[in-house]
């Protein structure tokens, strides 16, 4: 059949010659710049729910054209040998003073290949690199591939691989992964399918990866700023609160806030980052954080969850922010604050409750004084610890350092022995990021791919020397 560009020329070929690949390629890239300039007049201050919405939808979309393109790329250069694996060419030396050779682009995919009866296994150069492997290592059997999945996802990868070699099925799914490179937590989305010999039986199977860690990333600041913009709809026709606490005080799709606003040493960078459930029909969270500069130069954070009847846990969560301000303007200490607001929200006519943290810091000495739980997890130096909690609404008190990142989060995120040592193994990757927003994106990566078990959130902050 002609090909449908040009009936008048060979298949494979258009009016310009060249082929369907190179012209797909050239469209691709058109799109986005047409998408991008749309985009870019779209550019607001960020106070309109509905412009942030458009926003995150435009950087969705610019972001699977960014895959496409990488795709198309992959398409025109042809199948690469497989690196590491039995007859395959070794990789030329570098140049001298060229340093190691460049990474495949995001959106790149990797290809793989095991084969049952010889136990021969053969991996891309790109699938080496998602995985964050060294490509001179021996590619990993299935029965190994588990070793670099989370443990909860472990179950998940066993039954798509035992389905595809038991029952014929293809495999389509994702799971999460820790890179041995680098530490990173990352979304990973795996298709294929079983290769069958001659008598029907499976001889081998293939697969394509790809991470998808940042397509999670774009797709939770759509979901975030849907959240939002109904709310605002919801509360303007008067069906609802006019609450929404996360877009009142310190939303994440705003950036970053600089405490005290003057800035200098020992002054803090915050940013904050709320993680949607990804099971269907689960509410909005509850999860509130505020952070604001006090009158004497101190800086107040608080941060918590309130549950009960959704209606109650709104109009108290707006109370409970209100109550924390008066309380830290009148000069209680977090210890008190902890104390007064857990009886407020008990006595309240709708009663609510959750754990809650009261944070003051004073940037000319560096010095935080908190109360309540969870305890806040302090990075320093490449290392990560989770302080050291006085118990009950008894009052902390911790000396921070020029360079320091200070991590809050909700109860269920990154709980138990588990979420402990997942969050404080990310500490070389937040080590290397320099902003409280980076390190935000690089904790919702970690955490935020599968929140089956509810919403969560994260506070971050930074202290500047």
């Amino acid at each position: 059949m002609p090909s449908p560009l040009s009936a008048d020329r060979p298949a494979g070929l258009s009016p310009s010659g060249d082929s369907p690949v190179e012209v797909l390629i050239a469209r691709t890239r058109q799109l986005r710049t047409d998408m991008d300039a749309v985009r870019r007049g779209t550019w607001s201050d960020g106070t309109d729910p509905e412009d942030r919405w458009q926003r995150a939808l435009y950087d969705l979309a610019l972001h699977h054209l960014e895959d496409l393109d990488e795709h198309l790329a992959q398409l025109r250069e042809g199948p690469p040998p497989a690196a590491g694996s039995p007859g395959a060419l070794p990789a030329p030396p570098a140049a001298p003073g060229t340093g190691p050779a460049p990474t495949p682009a995001p959106g790149r995919i990797g290809s793989a290949e095991w084969e049952l009866l010889t136990d021969e296994v053969r991996w891309s150069a790109e699938f080496y690199e998602i995985l964050g492997m060294d490509p001179a290592a021996h590619a990993l059997t299935l029965d190994e591939l588990p070793s670099l999945v989370l443990d909860e996802d472990r179950p998940r990868l066993t039954a798509m691989v035992t389905g595809c070699l038991v029952d014929g099925r293809p495999i389509d799914g994702e799971f999460r992964i820790t890179r041995p490179d680098d530490g990173r937590v990352r979304t990973v989305h795996m298709k294929g399918e079983p290769v069958l010999d001659a008598d029907g039986n499976t001889a081998s199977m293939w697969a394509v990866l790809r991470d998808v860690s940042e397509l999670r990333r774009y797709r939770r600041a759509v979901s975030e700023t849907r959240d939002s913009l109904r709310h605002r709809r919801t509360a303007r026709s008067g069906q609802g609160l006019v609450v929404e606490p996360q877009e009142a005080v310190l939303p994440p799709w705003h950036g970053s806030l600089r405490l005290p606003r003057q800035g200098g040493p020992g002054s803090l960078e915050l940013a904050a980052g709320r993680l949607p459930s990804s099971a269907p029909g689960e509410p909005a969270g509850s999860d509130w954080y505020d952070a604001c500069e006090l009158p004497d130069g101190e800086t107040l954070i608080g941060f918590g969850t309130l549950t009960g009847e959704p209606s109650a846990v709104a109009s108290g969560t707006a109370m409970l922010i209100g109550a924390l301000r008066g309380m830290a303007m009148a000069g209680a200490a977090p210890g008190q604050s902890a104390v007064w607001l857990d009886d407020l929200l008990r006595r309240g006519a709708r009663p609510v409750s959750g754990p809650a943290l009261c944070c003051r810091y004073a940037a000319g000495t560096r010095t935080l004084r908190w109360a309540g739980c969870p305890a806040p997890v302090l990075f320093r130096d490449g290392t990560g610890r989770t302080l050291r909690s006085p118990g009950g609404q008894a009052e902390a008190e911790q000396r921070l350092e020029a360079g320091d990142l200070l991590v809050l989060r909700t109860a269920g995120l990154a709980g138990g022995a588990d979420g402990e040592r997942r969050l404080t193994g990310l500490a070389e990757s937040l080590r290397d990021e320099p902003s409280a927003q980076g390190a935000v994106r690089i904790l919702a990566d970690a955490f935020g791919g599968d929140r089956r078990d509810g919403t969560g959130c994260f506070l971050v902050a930074r202290v500047h020397g």
